[in-house]
């Protein structure tokens, strides 16, 4: 066996041989295997890792180990693995692995169903749920099953589960080996690597609402990936090409000014932008003009380029201020400008070989009707590029530059048919890595606007919803008092409405902006979830005669037992790991939401009646301030993966 395969089997991924090329030169060939030697030695440390804090973990018993699974960082895989051993026991030849698979989540208060159809057994559901109820004796981890109709109900051990789902969650949070808060992520994408391109505004035009969706789904699968272990590029593919930038420059000519650019480039590179569009619709030698300077601008004129130069450094600069707000952050700002012209040629060349190149009065079109993909345009008449072409060398640029694993495309769904074009071709001109390409969709934002209806800029839609939030901040003098920096805290729960309400639902489908639900503190709202961290983070500044609270081998957690609602806070936390791995089959920020607000409310339901200040009994004072501290980092967790920065004051 190669050094390289070798490297494979440590990595746990399959090797291609593809990926090492006769056709690159020795030194590139050379920067590939030290990838690899990367990758592994990254798989190694997550592994190490894992080890480390399976040591540590759990007191529970040991049990047989399923494939996917690890108790290290979700204890309830422990759990699963019990009732499925009882199950796979008394129902052979059903395997451990079988079982495990049909072992689900709860409703209404149960812990974990099984569904006795879905495996196909031979015999009633009745007589198949008798085998495994009669030889049923509570242990570490099940207290009850229960039979109804064609399911077994399981109850688990709660003092078990509070105990260990409580020790798991602070060991990953204050003991991870890395330093670093760890629980909910896993290591399922180690030694891979993914590249994801989103946001992607225009340069010389204001941050758009029609961006922010890109923005905010791109930003969550960034931080959902580095939580699944894999290395992450996170690019900013800038709309800084293209006929527009002829006619900002005709503009610039006639009502530029370097003072207002200078003091804001975006917005006046905008104003300059809709008033030159305006005299193109009465004066035609306006385009013309501008495609005669993005003519210049393409055959390298550096006359025609000085300037949009400036354009592009100070909108970027612009840009990062913007994103900072949003707590988003990027890896590579690149753009349209940056695409090599050899394989945008290559491209039509390769094309025209298969026979899907046709001409139409000088522009070079693609036919991809056989796919049911329509004709696209690849080069314009006058011999400038298209976007279409540019993404297609962009992306076997790309692939040359990181060697990825996958490639995300965060794009609306007006953009799938494009995409769908530019995959396509991408495949038929014969690169095995196409199939690594991904279009993460999403639907419209229907009616954002300011509440008079004014404008569709994303500064000024954050600007009024901090103003607003600072109005309601103002009622409780007290609370506002004791906030260092209210301008802060208000802004920050504005963006975290508009985030919440763009991210509550399905990606794909469209909704419409609602000013008065996003600003809403009653509800599934952005404020509410703030309110729910920021009342979870008080508990310690109101309780310091339990601080600091003891190592949590010492913390008597056997109260909490005989509490619903310290059980289905447990659980709840228990499965923040599940929600993550789900949310990366789905690539859908909603199932984070809805987990955040069950979490939020299961909470809200308990002060009532698991009450810390005012406990005589200091076990118990301190056994549930240690669960709602547990419970503030695992919503503050989930909070940072949605890109939402926790409030500890508001």
């Amino acid at each position: 066996m190669d050094g390289i395969s070798r490297l494979a089997l440590i990595w746990h991924l399959p090797y291609r041989v593809t990926s090492y090329s006769y056709y690159r030169s020795v030194e590139e060939n050379l920067a590939f295997c030290f990838q690899l030697v990367r990758r592994a030695a990254s798989s190694v440390r997550q592994v190490a890792v894992a080890r480390h804090i399976r040591t540590m973990v759990s007191s529970l018993p040991s049990l047989p180990y399923v494939p996917g699974t690890d108790a290290s960082s979700c204890i309830l895989d422990a759990f699963r693995i019990a009732i499925a051993k009882r199950v796979s026991d008394a129902l052979p030849p059903l395997t451990l692995e079988q079982a495990y698979v049909g072992v689900d989540y709860g409703k209404k208060g149960v812990d974990f169903t099984v569904a006795l159809p879905r495996f196909r057994l031979p015999g009633k559901p009745d007589e198949l749920a008798a085998k495994v109820v009669s030889s049923f004796q509570p242990d570490d981890f099940v207290a009850s099953i229960t039979h109804d109709k064609q399911f077994l109900h399981f109850q688990l051990n709660n003092a078990n589960l509070i105990r260990e789902v409580l020790n798991q969650i602070h060991t990953l949070t204050y003991e991870s080996p890395n330093g670093k808060p760890s629980y909910g992520t896993n290591a399922s994408g180690a030694g891979k690597k993914v590249v994801i391109e989103f946001s992607s505004p225009n340069i010389a035009k204001s941050f758009h609402v029609g961006h922010l969706r890109s923005t905010i789904i791109g930003a969550f699968l960034v931080n959902l990936y580095r939580a699944c272990g894999w290395d992450v590029i996170s690019l900013n593919y800038l709309g800084d090409w293209g006929t527009q930038f002829g006619m900002i420059a005709v503009g610039f000519e006639k009502y530029g000014s370097q003072e207002e650019l200078q003091r804001d480039a975006i917005k006046h590179l905008y104003d300059v932008y809709v008033k030159v569009s305006r005299d193109a619709e009465s004066d035609p030698n306006v385009k013309v003009e501008a495609a005669q300077f993005f003519k210049r601008m393409e055959d390298g004129d550096e006359s025609a380029l000085v300037n949009w130069r400036q354009w592009r450094e100070l909108s970027v600069k612009k840009y990062i201020e913007e994103y900072d707000r949003l707590n988003v952050s990027f890896d590579r700002y690149t753009g349209e400008s940056e695409v090599g012209r050899e394989w945008q040629d290559k491209t039509l060349e390769q094309l025209d070989q298969l026979g899907l190149i046709t001409d139409a009065n000088g522009a070079k079109l693609v036919d991809l009707e056989k796919w049911k993909m329509g004709k696209a345009v690849l080069r314009k008449a006058d011999g400038t590029s298209i976007y279409l072409t540019r993404d297609i060398a962009g992306a076997i640029e790309r692939y040359e530059r990181y060697q990825f694993d996958k490639m995300i495309y965060v794009v609306a769904s007006q953009q799938d048919l494009h995409l769908s074009q530019f995959f396509k071709i991408l495949h038929l001109m014969g690169f095995p890595w196409a199939s690594r390409l991904e279009h993460v969709n999403y639907g419209l934002v229907l009616g954002m606007s300011t509440r008079k209806g004014t404008a569709v800029f994303l500064d000024q839609i954050i600007k009024e919803a901090s103003s607003v939030m600072h109005e309601q901040m103002r009622r409780n003098e007290d609370k506002y008092n004791a906030i260092e920096d209210p301008e802060m805290v208000s802004q920050e729960v504005g963006i975290t409405g508009i985030k919440i309400q763009d991210m509550a639902a399905k990606r794909i489908n469209n909704y419409t902006f609602n000013w008065d639900r996003m600003l809403s503190f009653e509800g599934d709202t952005g404020p509410y979830l703030q309110y729910a961290h920021v009342r979870l983070t008080s508990m310690e500044r109101k309780n310091p005669e339990l601080l600091p609270l003891p190592p949590p081998s010492q913390i008597d957690t056997s109260s909490l037992a005989d509490s619903t609602h310290a059980r289905d806070i447990a659980i709840l936390l228990g499965s923040y790991p599940d929600v993550v791995k789900t949310a990366m089959k789905t690539q859908e920020p909603s199932g984070v939401v809805t987990f955040a607000f069950r979490l939020s409310h299961a909470i809200s339901s308990a002060w009532e009646t698991l009450v810390v200040k005012g406990e005589k009994d200091l076990d118990k004072a301190r056994a549930r301030l240690w669960l709602y501290i547990c419970a503030r980092d695992v919503l503050g967790a989930a909070m940072r993966l949605l890109s939402i920065r926790p409030l500890q004051r508001m």
